[in-house]
């Protein structure tokens, strides 16, 4: 096969992407082609699922496959979560299986699925991974490591398998593991979070000789974590001296995004084909040439690549939130800042320029530059636009409230009551056309309580929630690299709320590049407020900023999802207590 710049061919070498080229030569494993299936599920669409393996099983098929693989729980999606409480969700999921079992004849198919466990203690359901071929159950293997860290809480739910079992299909021994089971090996972690390793159980029954290790994957993304992945497997490989075969899911779960990127590697680290990144994707692999290959360096990725990922990754996340709700459209509120600025060009890439509304709601404080600015970003998008002043209604809450707040000089009060004003404007033209209003609010702003509940944080996705101020910027440059779609006025101006006369947000907040910087060390890396203040910032600054975040947690609570890219986003991968007193000090 000559050299090809497909990007199937780009593989991991270290710090380094890798070009293939295939050389023949003679392998001592069976051959067998091997179709990697990576589906985007909706979860409990059952009839959607099946439909989408069924077509994926049938091109493998055509193409001579003997084999697909789909990913961790691709039947019912993942993760179900509490769904997997109810009888009726467990019953539609068997059937669904039981047809699609049905519709194996002529090739092997492993699919990610729910099973029982029939013991008489422990949780009743298994996560597993099932073989099946011509209507037949070959073997089941279920998952025996189940991560309750982050956004996973399987122990909630399922049972351990109590041992790792190899199976033999068409002469290959397959080593047939799920997601975490990767995830132990004492060589790769410094502290292993579980007592037992499934891939070095599954060579030891196999006397060591295991001709391929499949993982079927439902592996979330986030900053940093693919070369992470990518190290793992290749970990594996080349200590196994066995070919790794990694199928994940794709697409966005309500606060979760799926990278997909499932791939092959031989036996030697080296990946020999891999998946588009946060699209669904249909890849085949040749057992007789997994291990021949020889490699072209190419450049390391950079920060403008990592970027260019989040924002790959959001425009999935808002497009799946979005349709998968039962939405075709999103409305933005246009401040003519760069918060919102962002999430409109994001919603036009996800949803299209003619599904999106851009509206602005001035107040007496909003500056006609910013106007202007929201006006000409909206042009330069594409997308409809509408002025809806809040003047009147303003001044209308104002005199309904004069009597109860006599002789009282204006504050914070009067600056959220315009927020909400707009947000309950927002969503009365979410409700009216059937828009989804996406929030506009930074993590930075999240973090501090620097947001208004029931104003800016009305909506039904926050969708640059977990990105931090700075980075904000980062990615409207980014936006607009090809094309100057933000105007440059928004990028450059000092950012503020309007909400006051004169008003930027660095009267009330440090500057963002010393705020982010704080805010990164104690949310992402638990960092004390000692550890914190020895890197060198000022320690009443680190006293405020983390009391800040500890007293705006209820707005946290009541905020949108958020689509997460960090190793701690605002959701249910951060449980933390609205009502407590514990207090760090500096000293």
């Amino acid at each position: 096969m000559p050299p090809t710049t497909d990007i199937r061919n780009l593989i991991y070498d270290g710090d380094f992407l890798v070009l293939i080229t295939y050389l023949k030569e003679k392998v001592e494993i069976s051959a067998m082609k091997i179709a990697l299936g990576q589906t985007n599920p909706v979860i409990g669409d059952f009839a959607h699922n099946s439909k989408i393996m069924t077509a994926l099983i049938n091109k493998a098929k055509k193409q001579g496959c003997g084999l697909i693989v789909f990913p961790e729980m691709a039947l019912c999606g993942y993760p179900p979560q509490d769904l997997l409480e109810r009888p009726a969700f467990l019953e539609d999921h068997d059937k669904a299986c039981q047809k699609l079992i049905a519709k194996s004849k002529g090739i092997g198919v492993i699919c990610g699925a729910i099973t029982r466990h029939t013991a008489g203690t422990g949780k009743p359901l298994h996560n597993s991974a099932l073989l099946f071929e011509n209507g037949k159950i070959l073997f089941k293997a279920h998952k025996r490591l189940l991560p309750t860290y982050d956004v996973f809480n399987e122990g909630r739910y399922f049972e351990p398998a109590g041992s790792s079992q190899f199976f033999v299909y068409k002469g290959l021994r397959l080593g047939i593991t799920i997601c975490e089971d990767i995830w132990n090996d004492n060589e790769l972690f410094p502290r292993r979070l579980y007592t037992i390793n499934p891939v070095a159980e599954l060579l030891d029954g196999a006397n060591g000789k295991l001709d391929l290790i499949i993982n079927l994957a439902a592996s979330p993304y986030r900053m940093g974590l693919s070369a992470i992945k990518r190290k793992i497997i290749a970990g594996h490989a080349v200590k196994h001296k066995v070919p790794m075969i990694y199928v994940n899911q794709v697409g966005g779960q309500d606060s979760i995004l799926f990278e997909g990127q499932s791939l092959a590697m031989n036996n030697k680290g080296r990946i020999i084909a891999c998946a588009e990144q946060f699209k669904e994707d249909f890849v085949v692999v040749d057992t007789e040439t997994m291990d021949m290959a020889k490699t072209i360096r190419m450049a390391k990725n950079n920060e403008d690549s990592e970027n260019s990922t989040v924002l790959k990754a959001l425009v999935m996340g808002t497009l799946d939130y979005v349709t998968k709700c039962g939405f075709k459209k999103g409305l933005v509120g246009l401040s003519g800042g760069i918060d919102s600025a962002v999430t409109a060009a994001i919603a036009c890439q996800a949803l299209g320029k003619d599904n999106i509304l851009g509206v602005a709601l001035p107040s007496p404080y909003t500056s006609q530059e910013s106007i202007d600015d929201a006006r000409k970003l909206a042009k330069n998008l594409g997308i409809h636009f509408e002025v809806l002043p809040i003047h009147d209604v303003f001044d209308a809450m104002l005199e309904t409230l004069t009597p109860i707040f006599p002789n009282k000089p204006p504050d914070v009060t009067e600056q959220n009551i315009q927020a909400r004003i707009r947000g309950n404007l927002l969503m009365a033209l979410s409700n009216k056309f059937g828009y989804m209003l996406l929030s506009t609010g930074n993590k930075t702003e999240m973090a501090v309580g620097y947001c208004t509940l029931y104003g800016d944080l009305s909506g039904g996705l926050a969708v640059i929630s977990d990105i931090p101020k700075c980075q904000v910027y980062k990615l409207a440059k980014l936006i607009n690299r090809k094309k100057k779609i933000i105007p440059e006025r928004i990028i450059t101006k000092a950012p503020s709320a309007e909400l006051a006369p004169d008003q930027k947000d660095q009267d009330d907040l440090p500057p963002y590049e010393i705020l982010d910087q704080i805010l990164r060390a104690y949310l992402e890396e638990d960092r004390s407020i000692k550890d914190i203040v020895a890197m060198g910032f000022d320690p009443a600054v680190v006293e405020d900023i983390v009391h800040r975040v500890r007293i705006n947690e209820y707005k946290r609570k009541q905020a949108p999802m958020v689509l997460k890219v960090t190793t701690k986003a605002f959701g249910y991968g951060r449980r933390y207590p609205t009502t407590e007193k514990y207090q760090e000090s500096s000293s």
